[in-house]
């Protein structure tokens, strides 16, 4: 049963992320930096246990198909599993899927325990429940949590020596519209390889995925896409 949640506003969902990082520097006395110490924040600061499971099994779920749920987490013992699949010291490469995840129950605890009734011990993330209101407050807790609006400034400004914004041109304008729909689809790709490229060294030092790191800068406006001119539009109308 998906949990039902009120609206939070974008700004108090990132207050709350940056008020939690203002807490655990206090605590530690140390400097928030990138990558953030994610492990250290739910598991020292949080008092999160953690822990690796099969959730298909756990959960009595058939096998044999890629994993549904990543995460789950158990709000009346202050429990977090995250699906072995993710676990970063057997597969390296899902190194920045687990800390999302991890990340991503963190903003349930913050988020969501008050709300819940004593009779739903837990919240389990579905990849198939990914736009429910729940989830999506979560993955927008993450993010602001792994990728702080200051930091990513910083990191932008070092980059560029400013915070001018990058315009994604598009080059899919214009493509005729009898043209073979998979070359189409291969031109309109290149877009979100460019978009990629262009976050890859941003997610790498926050330690995230490129996708991540995408959606992040163009929520905070650093990256915007060009939107096609009327006569544009007319022409392939």
């Amino acid at each position: 049963m998906t949990l039902r949640v009120p609206y939070i506003a974008e700004e108090t969902i990132e207050q709350g992320a940056e008020a939690l990082l203002a807490q655990y520097a206090h605590v530690k006395g140390v400097e928030i930096r990138a990558p953030i110490p994610i492990e250290d924040i739910v598991e020292k600061h949080l008092k999160l246990r953690m822990e690796f499971n099969d959730l298909r099994c756990l959960f009595g779920l058939p096998g044999g198909r890629k994993p549904d749920i990543f995460g789950a987490i158990w709000l009346d013992s202050a429990k977090i599993v995250i699906d072995e699949s993710l676990d970063p010291e057997e597969h390296p490469l899902k190194e920045e899927r687990y800390r999302f995840t991890l990340a991503h129950e963190g903003g349930h605890w913050r988020l969501h325990r008050p709300l819940v009734q004593e009779t739903q011990r837990s919240i389990v993330c579905r990849s198939s429940q990914a736009n429910e209101r729940v989830e999506l407050q979560a993955n927008l807790y993450a993010s602001c949590l792994l990728m702080p609006r200051k930091l990513v400034m910083e990191a932008w400004r070092d980059e560029f020596g400013n915070d001018h914004p990058y315009l994604l041109r598009r080059k899919s304008f214009g493509l005729p519209y009898d043209m073979d729909p998979k070359l189409a689809g291969i031109l309109r790709s290149f877009e979100q390889s460019d978009l990629y490229n262009f976050a890859w060294p941003f997610a790498n030092q926050f330690r995230v995925s490129p996708t991540a790191m995408r959606v992040r800068l163009e929520k905070l406006g650093l990256i915007r896409r060009e939107v096609p001119r009327p006569e544009s539009l007319l022409a392939r109308a």
